[in-house]
């Protein structure tokens, strides 16, 4: 097992730049702090392949989600991602940065300071290595980093910045939405709003957004139902309107989760096709 090099861990060396940063505002040593502020903007800038690399990153460190089939979609998708940089260009970067950080600030103990989530930081850098090989790539290896980070995308004890957090959740919507979109190409609009705000808010700390959403769309079913019995003069329909508006007013959406979800993405259909 080849050993890791945390220098070229995009991760790690964000963290330990904020934490460098930090220190330096801790001691006012506002000059330094500056420096390291200065590698951040430079380096990783929206233009380069570092940092199309550091939110693949950020978004399986700093992501929680509710079931395997989110985190398996959310690994394939980054899998995907990552194969697509320019990954000469990108060890280009990190020497780069590496060079910056060496000459630059010149502080004995900038590799050194701690990184609480260290082994998983090491496992997804390797998870990503791997992924660059394409046929080349240590399948057992892979397999291996690809179990132990579904595991952590599935723990929601981790601690996260909220600042953090809504960053990798942007790109999880990214991700979810493109996937949702290709794969259901049948479905209407409302339907791959109705995906899409399941992928957003799938961790339970924002089901209370998803409950809303889904109640609302419950209400305009109700309302396009009870304005399509006005309208119609279809006898044998309108007499099981009551019954149809009673199981809409059923639905629980106390528990989020895929029949559920299934159940609304029912929902809009019947919706549309009164609409039709």
């Amino acid at each position: 097992m080849a050993r890791h090099n945390k220098k070229r861990n995009v991760g790690i060396i964000y963290e330990l730049l904020l934490r460098y940063i930090s220190n330096c505002l801790v001691e006012n040593n506002k000059r330094q702090a500056q420096k390291g502020l200065t590698i951040i903007e430079k380096r990783f800038n929206k233009n380069t392949e570092l940092y199309k690399e550091f939110r693949l990153f950020n978004a399986l460190a700093k992501t929680t989600v509710s079931g395997t089939h989110v985190a398996a979609a959310i690994l394939q998708e980054a899998k995907l991602a990552i194969r697509r940089c320019d990954t000469q260009k990108l060890m280009k970067e990190k020497s780069r940065l590496i060079k910056d950080i060496n000459y630059g600030l010149s502080d004995p103990n900038f590799y050194y300071r701690n990184i609480p989530d260290y082994k998983t930081y090491a496992t997804i850098q390797k998870l990503l290595n791997e992924w660059k090989k394409c046929d080349a790539s240590n399948l057992t290896e892979m397999f291996r980093h690809e179990k132990l980070i579904t595991e952590w995308l599935l723990n929601e004890n981790k601690v996260v910045d909220d600042k953090v957090e809504i960053e990798a959740d942007g790109l999880i919507f990214n991700i979810m939405t493109k996937k949702l979109n290709e794969r259901y190409e049948k479905f209407n609009d409302e339907q791959k709003q109705i995906l899409q705000n399941y992928a957003l808010y799938n961790k339970e700390i924002h089901h209370d957004k998803m409950r809303s959403y889904l109640n609302s769309l419950k209400e305009e079913t109700i309302q396009s139902v009870e304005n399509y019995k006005k309208e119609s003069d279809n006898m044998i329909v309108n007499s099981k309107v009551r019954l149809v508006v009673e199981s809409i007013s059923e639905l629980n959406t106390t528990i989020i989760d895929d029949p559920l979800v299934t159940k609304f993405l029912m929902l809009s259909k019947l919706k549309e096709e009164i609409g039709e």
